[in-house]
């Protein structure tokens, strides 16, 4: 089974759960928001996808960030530490399957990784 990680009011994961259950895939839903993430869970997710890639710089969260709370996302443990503090930074939705790690929402790109 997969695991998809995000927000529940978040449009993008609607239209991602939406499309998991049009393909009839099973999935567990994790609300990062109410749930919290764990440090060890976004070390993987950073090996794998990098913190650029998980960050999500068009955020409300990240417009609301001053200027040296944005600083430390230039660094990999920064960006960590910035992730943990405010999971809502988190790019969404970020899937996790038996063949890696999804991140973002893309149909096409879903439709060859959980096929």
């Amino acid at each position: 089974m997969i695991t998809l990680y995000g927000i529940r009011n978040c449009d993008t994961v609607r239209k991602a759960r939406r499309w998991l259950e049009d393909h009839c895939i099973e999935y567990r839903f994790h609300d990062y928001r109410e749930s919290g993430i764990e440090r060890a869970r976004l070390v993987r997710w950073r090996q794998q996808a990098g913190c650029g890639r998980l960050l999500n710089r068009r955020s409300a969260t990240w417009r609301g960030l001053d200027a040296d709370e944005r600083a430390r996302a230039e660094d990999d443990e920064g960006c960590l530490q910035l992730l943990l503090a405010h999971p809502t930074l988190i790019r969404r939705p970020v899937v996790e399957y038996s063949g890696g790690l999804l991140v973002g929402f893309d149909p096409n790109r879903w439709a060859e990784a959980l096929a």
